[in-house]
């Protein structure tokens, strides 16, 4: 480990002379690749450095214990040794996350995809809760979120609605929302007051760029439709929703959330990119099963992964037996508890398989 650790130094420190370079300064894409490369290495780096230094304090004060004779001088460097010692552990548990490998995916921003599912108007109206939970949520993150295309109900509830999330860490937080989602409580639509069970599903793409996936325009068939819903005097009379199908895969995408065909064009590729990264990725997970096998869950979008219980104001999620009951602070966006219960879930599998 210390060697990994000291080669991380070396590159920081030589990341340092090449980002006051000028040839480095003058070269946008040079400058943009470095400063991303020593941004990954900073916090191993700081506790790499802050580890040695309490390490040599250490040694001193283990070398001052064997030498010292006065017995108040020997009290203080027994209490010196034990802090340094704490702090030292502290430290080593913490290098021990930083060198687990990282997901690449984390820091890229993500496309969300929520999708009503078994309980008709009812699952609508919860993929209408899950996408503000999530919104809100982001607004807590200092994120910005912006919808891509949607599916509404006249109860105002979501058949589908995609919308992307930009923010730093995005995916490293919200990938484990993957799956499906189970509601139980008295839909607005029953008058009987029973309480019904509905589902709505959750997929969340890392969003891609250009360069992470390659489409080609003789692989694309674009069909150009009137938008439907909400819009104005623009819905039904302009064909600005679009169409894009991706021959070789089958995929298919609309939006028309926009007036403007361009725009609409302009998302329905960022979701079209997103999912065949997603796509591209499943296939090389499948070829590494335990790679798959430490993640929290499988990341098969069918796995119930998480009830919302309305009468009895509680949350549970499956995959790691948490139970909150905190409800309406959850569907207002408070996240934080279930996400980190579930980071920690993940670390704790990775540090077991690196043992």
């Amino acid at each position: 480990m210390l060697e990994r650790l000291e080669s991380i130094r070396q590159r920081y420190e030589e990341l340092n002379q090449l980002l006051s370079n000028p040839e480095v300064i003058h070269n946008a894409d040079l400058l943009r690749k470095y400063s991303k490369e020593q941004s990954d290495l900073e916090p191993k780096y700081h506790a790499y450095c802050e580890y040695k230094e309490v390490a040599d304090q250490y040694e001193e004060a283990r070398i001052m214990l064997e030498e010292e004779s006065d017995p108040e001088m020997l009290d203080l460097v027994k209490t010196e040794l034990e802090q340094l010692s704490d702090r030292k552990k502290a430290l080593e548990e913490e290098i021990r996350l930083l060198l687990l490998p990282k997901d690449p995916n984390d820091d890229k921003n993500v496309i969300v995809e929520i999708r009503g599912a078994a309980g008709g108007e009812e699952a609508a109206l919860f993929a209408a809760d899950l996408y503000r939970m999530y919104t809100r949520y982001g607004e807590r993150m200092g994120w910005k979120s912006e919808i891509l295309d949607t599916n509404t109900t006249g109860l105002g509830g979501f058949k589908e609605v995609v919308f992307s999330v930009q923010g730093q860490g995005a995916y490293s937080r919200l990938k484990y929302e993957s799956g499906a989602h189970r509601v139980q409580r008295v839909p607005t639509t029953e008058s009987g007051g029973r309480i019904h069970t509905s589902t709505a599903t959750v997929a969340v793409l890392p969003e891609a760029e250009e360069v992470d996936v390659e489409i080609q325009d003789k692989d694309l068939r674009i069909d150009t439709f009137c938008s439907s819903g909400p819009g104005g005097q623009s819905v039904n009379t302009t064909k600005s929703a679009v169409r894009i199908t991706h021959l070789p895969t089958g995929i298919v995408v609309s939006c028309q959330d926009e007036k403007s065909q361009i725009k609409n064009k302009e998302k329905a590729m960022r979701v079209l990119r997103a999912r065949l990264l997603d796509q591209k990725q499943q296939e090389e997970e499948a070829k590494m099963a335990d790679a798959r096998k430490v993640q929290v869950g499988t990341g098969d979008r069918s796995e119930r992964i998480r009830t919302y219980n309305f009468p009895q104001s509680r949350v549970t999620d499956h995959r790691i037996g948490l139970t909150l009951h905190k409800l309406d602070l959850v569907m207002d966006g408070d996240l934080d508890e279930i996400i980190d219960a579930l980071v920690l879930e993940e670390q704790a599998k990775l540090l077991k398989k690196a043992e």
